[in-house]
């Protein structure tokens, strides 16, 4: 259900009726629906028709149902009124039934004067749950208000993930016709991009972001065995039935970096929440596993390397393809086959040989010399990048690595990444240099991000001329990111949240309200000598998560500072990391 109001209020004292014009460009048709007219309901206008195509072939048409209130020429405050407000529903549903009912449900928030209050409600306790907040910077925070907002507007209500979430699309809901914002479609966005600062702070959002991808096993198998591969091939564009949705072809054959790129957003999952019952009752198991698969059967055997490689695939620099044993495709491709092996382990599933053979063998491309990663085989240095791609080894995909390696990979590819690519790209660099201490170099990469922000309502565009996708979730993903990941240093690892916490110059007080870890949420406070961390007063486990009893683990002291609910601790800006309490019994839900 959609809600309009119009609110028109008296400036100055007047006895005359005001009368404003409304004009509305929504008209009942759509080249994609057959639509016909169907019997008004309650004063509301329908139709209802099939859409005129199927997502593939031999898959059934859906019914789709709008009812609206008619929107009058004209709307009058009267004389004696100082204010009044108008509102317009539009429902649109698969079902009658359930298009009366949620315009039912509209109508009676309307008639007593609860619908705009239950909307303030809803997000008042969004807000109350999470919140990241900065002192020293207003643009900054508008920025954050505005990414929070339009992330969460993508997603169901915390109370009703329904199984009808189609997952989160770059544009958000789809807006407009052929090749506008994508189709609506879901990419890597969702689980690379849009999914990390969701999982951080709402579990139960992210675990319908997984279920949606579980809910597409069967189309990924079927994309799989029609490529020649076993397991599962989630599409580069996924609608409603996993099937790949791409029109041009080679993105779905050949970027297959989506797979590992899911496989990493279960593993995140896992390590926030131990919520196991994600992957045995809610089969994600079948998901990580069939991933495992996909990649022992799309690997090939070198016996002169001695190694496994990856052969004519497209990194996330979509300006190459066709390339071989992209670093960033067969890291993310390492990382999946670990998680499998490490998942099968806890769930005591039998452990194919090949998961741990390809993993220890898939080659990594490094040039020992420069000491940098190359982002393919033959790269060569210099050659333009269109967006983030090798830099994004460390974070998010975790892999270890010299301070100097890191720092060479960053200056090597920043130079040459494509100034006008999408706007999700520089917080990467920005959360690279924050990992090797370059806190200024990060706070201007994060205000670069700025350009991509059209007002007066904060919606981001996908590139910074205004250009691309409308209301980009992606690049407010990264942006989130580069200060919930950034500025904090938190690294979801197993069996521990680590921070490392680092402000620029232009921030002086960092709040990160409602980080969820283990059942429990905190509320962190960081400052330019210290750190503030309560653990909140539990109130209910989200995620279907037990709480754990915490505690904070100072890196370079050892230190131990156990976290009491509602009380604050604060120690030194330092490393560390958040676990469970030694002395208390696992509550790891075997």
């Amino acid at each position: 259900m959609m809600v309009m109001e119009v609110l028109l209020v008296r400036q100055v004292t007047s006895q005359e009726p005001i009368t404003v014009q409304l004009v509305s460009s929504f008209t009942p048709q759509s080249k994609d629906i057959d639509f016909e007219p169907g019997p008004d309901y309650r004063g509301g206008r329908h139709i209802q028709g099939q859409t005129k195509t199927a997502e593939f072939p031999g898959a059934s048409c859906p019914v789709v149902h709008l009812i609206w209130t008619p929107i009058p020429t004209t709307v009058t405050l009267l004389p004696e009124q100082s204010q009044s407000r108008w509102g317009f529903i539009l429902v649109a549903a698969t079902s009658l039934d359930v298009g009366e009912a949620c315009f039912d449900e509209g109508l009676n928030l309307m008639a007593t004067g609860d619908l705009r209050p239950s909307h303030e409600v809803a997000w008042r306790e969004l807000w109350l749950q999470s919140k990241i907040e900065v002192s020293g910077s207003e643009s900054l925070s508008r920025a954050l208000i505005g990414c929070t907002f339009y992330m969460l507007s993508a997603f169901p209500s915390i109370h009703e993930t329904s199984s009808l979430f189609g997952g989160v699309s770059p544009g958000g809901l789809s807006n407009g016709g052929d090749g506008q914002d994508y189709w609506g479609h879901v990419f890597w966005d969702q689980e690379i991009w849009i999914y990390p600062c969701i999982a951080l702070f709402y579990p139960g959002l992210a675990r319908a972001a997984l279920e949606y991808r579980v809910r597409t096993m069967d189309g990924a198998k079927y994309n799989a065995q029609i490529q020649g591969y076993k397991g599962l091939k989630f599409p580069w564009e996924s609608a409603a039935s996993g099937r790949e949705m791409c029109p041009e072809p080679i993105y779905g054959q050949q970027e297959i970096h989506i797979n590992g790129d899911i496989s990493l957003a279960f593993q995140l999952y896992l390590y926030l929440t131990q919520d196991l019952s994600m992957f045995s009752v809610g089969r994600g198991s079948e998901v990580v596993y069939g991933l495992a698969d996909y990649w022992v059967s799309r690997v090939t055997w070198k016996p002169d390397q001695q190694q496994y490689h990856l052969l004519g695939v497209m990194p996330p620099d979509e300006y190459h393809y066709n390339v071989n044993n992209s670093v960033y495709t067969n890291t993310v491709a390492k990382h999946s086959l670990q998680f499998a092996l490490e998942l099968a382990a806890l769930l005591q599933h039998p452990e194919p040989k090949e998961w741990r053979e390809v993993a220890e063998k898939l080659k990594i491309p490094f040039d020992p010399e420069a000491q940098y990663h190359p982002e393919y085989d033959d790269y060569i240095k210099g050659h333009p990048v269109k967006q983030a791609d090798a830099v994004m080894l460390a974070y998010p995909l975790g892999m270890l690595m010299p301070p100097e390696v890191r720092r060479n990979d960053l200056e090597l590819y920043e130079p040459v990444t494509d100034p006008h690519g999408p706007a999700m790209t520089w917080s990467m660099f920005a959360i690279g240099w924050l990992e090797i201490g370059e806190a200024e170099k990060a706070h201007h990469l994060v205000e670069r991000c700025f350009k991509s922000i059209q007002g007066p309502f904060q919606v981001w565009s996908e590139y910074s001329d205004g250009s691309g996708a409308v209301n980009f979730l992606t690049g407010m993903g990264g942006f989130l990111q580069a200060v919930v990941f950034g500025f904090t240093g938190f690294r979801t690892q197993k069996e521990r949240l680590a921070f490392s916490p680092l402000l620029p110059n232009g921030i002086s007080e960092l709040c990160i309200r409602g980080v969820s870890y283990l059942g429990c949420k905190m509320d962190w406070l960081l400052r330019r000598e210290d750190v503030c961390v309560i653990l909140r007063k539990q109130v209910h486990s989200a995620g279907n998560a037990k709480s754990c009893d915490l505690q904070i683990i100072l890196k370079a002291s050892g230190t131990k500072i156990p976290l009491t609910p509602g009380q604050p601790v604060t120690f030194p800006r330092e490393p560390g990391y958040v676990c469970k309490m030694s002395q208390v019994a696992s509550c790891w839900p075997f």
